[in-house]
């Protein structure tokens, strides 16, 4: 019955630091209304998956985590550089992909994944 995710919603303490952001540093075109719509591309997959309070995968006290697809994860590390964001944690490389790690102005932990 579910036809895919219709969106990620949340609160922020400052709209326009963290719409700015997400639009300099993951290349998000956030419009007038808050948001963006990302289209499905070949190849693209939505992970749903939970977590228990006791895993250390992303911080406790952050009940979700983005994890966004990307093309190539070494562009973004150099696109991250150029924009002095530090990596939250190093490249990881395993069975399922490549990883690196920042967090937006609020603290959260995005997790980016190029498969």
């Amino acid at each position: 019955m579910i036809k895919g995710f219709g969106g990620i919603f949340w609160r922020t303490k400052n709209l326009d630091s963290v719409k700015k952001w997400y639009s300099e540093t993951l290349m998000l075109e956030i419009n007038d209304w808050n948001g963006t719509i990302i289209k499905p591309q070949e190849g693209n997959e939505t992970i749903f998956s939970f977590f228990t309070e006791q895993d250390n995968y992303f911080p406790a006290e952050q009940q979700v985590m983005l994890n966004f697809q990307v093309h190539d994860v070494n562009e973004m590390i150099k696109h991250l550089e150029h924009l002095d964001v530090p990596l939250a944690k190093p490249l990881e490389c395993n069975e399922f992909g490549k990883f690196i790690w920042i967090k937006d102005p609020e603290g959260r932990l995005i997790e980016l994944w190029e498969k």
